[in-house]
């Protein structure tokens, strides 16, 4: 077939290095004579008005260093799942994924890149088994997929939060204070893990490693009779104790998070030990800012090779990385499970021959 036209969306929750990606894919695409329509807030632009803007060199200049999308992004946009109010105030959910293939092919769309997570990616990939011409490009700072070594967004994400925790050892320690610290990332600890070792943590608890409140304590009680008066622990939001479950809030929406974990261990923390306890939820900033160097270079040979994958037409893929080299793989693949941290990771070892206390 013949390219003449692609679109370009942005899924799922916003990370550093997304307006790389869209730079990339529309100066690659030029260099092969496409059109490019950026699609606003994932699949929804394409029914709203204004929701399909053409993109060229001059929209996508100056944009590699910026933080978020220059074309909005949503994790409650689901073609597969697209929610219709009743009149008597229920939500309905149809499956509008048809429509979508229709939408596209109406725009005279020849195949999408789809920049986004495991959900966003999901959704690609049941497009494509609609028809649709797809590439996929891996993003989350949870750098949970497991077809890739690395996602975009996750080394400006640890950068973010290691830089956190430096700053709250200076006031931890004026106040002889244990500062509690819950960081993103879901069922997987890598952001915790690499955060916490990188910004000298006393406690890390992650998902892969059910904790013991005994131990954690213990460790703390070390670090105040050995004359270190205060403490760092980094809690994953996904982490549980032994014998627990994760802990969810739910929206007002109805959705369940995970989240409220680092009051649920400051407060044990607290009543077990008697020392001033404060907690930290980074949240969304963890998300914010530009990228920094790595995953600007890293979005930048994203977009670029999944541009190349529409012009060798190898739809149905996702590109991802495999050090040295970006190389393809079946969407189905990389969203095929979640990637967990290894228990015998050299990260995982390296803080324990630091002295890190995993909880275990």
């Amino acid at each position: 077939m013949s390219i003449k036209r692609i679109a370009v969306n942005t899924g799922g929750g916003d990370a550093p290095g997304l307006n790389a990606v869209i730079r990339a894919v529309v100066l690659t695409a030029e260099k092969y004579g496409w059109d490019v329509l950026g699609i606003r807030d994932s699949y929804d632009g394409l029914f709203q008005d204004d929701g399909v803007v053409s993109l060229d060199r001059k929209s996508v200049s100056g944009i590699t260093h910026l933080g978020g999308t220059i074309l909005g992004t949503t994790n409650r946009g689901n073609p597969l799942k697209w929610p219709r109010p009743q009149p008597d105030g229920s939500v309905r959910y149809e499956d509008w994924s048809q429509k979508v293939v229709d939408a596209f092919d109406d725009l005279g769309v020849d195949a999408v890149i789809a920049i986004g997570g495991d959900g966003s990616l999901d959704i690609a990939h049941k497009l494509s088994l609609k028809g649709l011409r797809v590439v996929g490009v891996p993003k989350t700072i949870d750098n949970d997929l497991a077809a890739t070594n690395l996602t975009f967004g996750f080394m400006t994400a640890v950068e973010t939060a290691t830089d956190a925790l430096g700053k709250l050892h200076s006031t931890a320690e004026a106040h002889e204070r244990v500062m509690v610290v819950e960081l993103m990332g879901r069922t997987a600890g890598w952001l915790s893990l690499f955060a916490g070792v990188a910004g000298t943590a006393d406690v890390i608890l992650i998902p892969e490693i059910p904790y013991d409140m005994d131990v954690v304590c213990r460790k703390i009680e070390e670090r105040y009779t050995s004359g270190s008066e205060f403490a760092i622990v980094v809690v994953a939001e996904g982490a549980f104790p032994a014998g627990g479950q994760p802990l969810f809030k739910e929206t007002a929406e109805g959705q369940k998070r995970l989240g409220g974990m680092a009051k649920r261990v400051s407060d044990e923390i607290h009543e077990r030990t008697g020392r001033e306890t404060r907690e930290l939820v980074l949240g969304h900033l963890q998300r914010g800012g530009g990228p920094n160097a790595y995953d600007r270079l890293l979005a930048l040979r994203f977009g670029a090779a999944a541009a190349d994958l529409v012009a060798e037409e190898r739809f149905g893929t996702m590109v991802a990385l495999d050090p040295p080299h970006v190389l393809a793989v079946p969407l189905e693949e990389g969203i095929a499970h979640i990637k967990h941290v290894p228990l015998d990771s050299d990260v995982i070892a390296t803080a324990r021959s630091l002295g890190i206390c995993l909880g275990d």
